[in-house]
């Protein structure tokens, strides 16, 4: 696990750095402009170049940039639908620029039009996205909570949406914690969660599995609502641990989007918790010590190698 979170980029871009040293970080999340608008920030370019010297400077190992949540690839509206493609364009634009490893988005919604009616939107609009990728810097489609038309919300459609797009070589996917649960996948139960995992392998290929969001949820399990609680502090627990713990989801950026203690994100606190909780995962996954035979009563027991008795 890289423990990290999503951070604001008040004061320019290169800032976020200083909060993720601040708090402990070792991953981080951020948006590249306002999440309340369309209007894409001007950046100075110095600013990129003052990003990648702090986040050599921390040894911050792993950077996503988040895409506005306003974006729906799947939107019937022509209007809605160029900005979108837009915005998410823009967002790459800016990853590439300050070397991020990924722009994470959410797909949208087809409005009731239909899984097949949205994927003829969504697939020309991810095509022209994943030009704008680097080498480097990959597009990643993050799992949905599956309220209304949303599209993501299932390893099959995202499974749909990998085949679609040709099993382009920098396509990735997100999985977040809060999103499984309300979908239905219960990450506190290990066998439920090494079936959706071993779905992953199966239909896309754990190398797709690019980051984690971790994310404690408010809604009950299969609710389709999508609200994220405090660490412990949701109807996911310390259940946490199992999602944290699962040696199939190692040494990827697991990022925090929760409210924090005062409702403006996590803090030094929350990167403790996540800590723990992935600690005592780790631990209550690795096989105990092997007990040794009971030697049956009256008799020598046999030693590995021994010759067999002549006769």
């Amino acid at each position: 696990m890289i423990p990290g979170a999503h951070l604001s980029t008040s004061g320019g871009i290169h800032t976020a750095i200083d909060r993720a040293e601040a708090i402990g970080s070792e991953s981080l999340q951020i948006f590249t402009q306002s999440p309340r608008t369309w209007r894409p920030t001007n950046h100075d370019p110095a600013n990129f170049e003052r990003f990648k010297e702090r986040r050599a400077e921390a040894g911050i190992q792993g950077v996503v940039c988040h895409a506005l949540y306003l974006l729906n690839l799947a939107s019937p509206d022509a209007e809605i639908y160029e900005k979108s493609v837009t915005t998410l364009m823009n967002t790459m634009d800016v990853a590439c620029a300050i070397e991020a490893d990924g722009v994470i988005f959410h797909v949208g919604s087809h409005l009731g039009a239909g899984f097949e009616a949205g994927l003829e939107h969504v697939v020309p609009a991810l095509e022209r996205a994943l030009d704008r990728c680097s080498d480097t810097t990959w597009l990643l489609i993050e799992n949905s909570a599956g309220a209304g038309g949303t599209i993501g919300r299932s390893v099959d459609e995202l499974a749909v949406l990998v085949d679609q797009l040709g099993g382009h070589p920098r396509l990735g996917i997100c999985l977040d914690s809060c999103h499984l649960w309300v979908s239905g996948v219960d990450v506190t139960d290990q066998a439920s969660l090494s079936d959706c995992i071993d779905e992953v392998e199966r239909r896309i290929g754990l190398d797709r599995l690019r980051a984690l969001h971790v994310n404690d949820a408010a809604a009950p399990l299969g609710s389709n609502r999508d609200r994220h609680a405090n660490l412990g502090e949701g109807e996911i627990g310390d259940g946490m641990s199992v999602f944290l713990g699962h040696p199939k989801l190692q040494g990827l950026p697991t990022i925090l989007e929760v409210p924090g203690p005062d409702g403006h994100g996590p803090d030094a606190n929350e990167i403790q918790k996540l800590r723990d909780l992935h600690g005592r995962g780790l631990k209550a996954a690795r096989p105990g010590p092997r007990k040794a035979a009971a030697r049956p009563r009256g008799k020598t027991a046999s030693r590995a190698g021994a010759r067999r008795t002549r006769g």
